[in-house]
């Protein structure tokens, strides 16, 4: 994508088109329901990804234009979508059996928190109505790589990521990166490293929005997004 095209979109749109540099050529990846689904309308052209859904699909494309709409095509978030050719079509068993099976290279993910040492906070808010827990506490333990994208703060300003998540888990452990508006990064054994910054984000401005000790990589990146 253009630098001056780039510029136009929103936010999470930006947030998306970074997350898929984190995908690469021949891999099976699960893209969590709500920002991740962006991320399938930014996959390179000469890219060959095959993208997994947990109620059975795989082979997810792009979604669709007003004239090709299925209804009957939807992927986990209740989305329609398109099929690429030569997708299959199984039961939510079978796909989780993929999952479970750690048949998944990498899962791009949303999040609520997540904690120095990758802990992730994604499925409910206590005293919220949810549907249920959905299938992200068997992807983050089946998925080889878990890359979470979300706003680095919440609505109230309050950051999201953490030294300990407040809210209740989906996995322990589980976190190789974060992607937010401001900034990727790592989460490692030494604890968050700053790898890279968003347009218009100082280091300094990422430390002070970020609940953790941030350490910056020496490799670090400025405004890479």
């Amino acid at each position: 994508m253009m630098l001056k095209q780039f510029d136009k979109v929103s936010t999470r749109e930006k947030i998306a088109i970074r997350a898929e540099r984190e995908i690469v050529s021949g891999s099976y990846v699960n893209l969590g329901i709500g920002m991740p689904t962006k991320v399938a309308n930014y996959i390179q052209a000469d890219k060959k990804v095959i993208l997994q859904s947990e109620n059975g699909l795989l082979g997810i494309g792009r979604f669709p234009d007003k004239h090709e709409v299925d209804p009957d095509l939807i992927n986990a978030g209740k989305e329609t979508v398109t099929a690429v050719t030569g997708a299959a079509y199984f039961s939510s068993a079978e796909s989780f059996a993929m999952i479970r099976g750690e048949h998944l290279d990498l899962a791009i993910l949303g999040g609520m928190e997540v904690s120095e040492s990758g802990d992730l906070a994604n499925w409910m808010i206590p005293g919220k109505m949810i549907k249920g827990m959905g299938g992200a506490m068997d992807i983050v333990h089946g998925a080889k790589k878990i890359v979470i994208i979300m706003d680095h703060l919440t609505r109230h300003g309050e950051p999201k990521i953490l030294k300990e998540c407040q809210l209740p888990l989906t996995g322990k452990n589980v976190v190789d990166r974060i992607i937010t508006d401001r900034a990727v990064i790592d989460v490692t054994k030494d604890g968050f490293v700053l790898q890279e910054t968003a347009q218009g984000w100082t280091i300094d401005e990422v430390k002070e929005s970020t609940g953790a000790k941030l350490h910056v990589s020496k490799q670090l990146i400025e405004e890479a997004f």
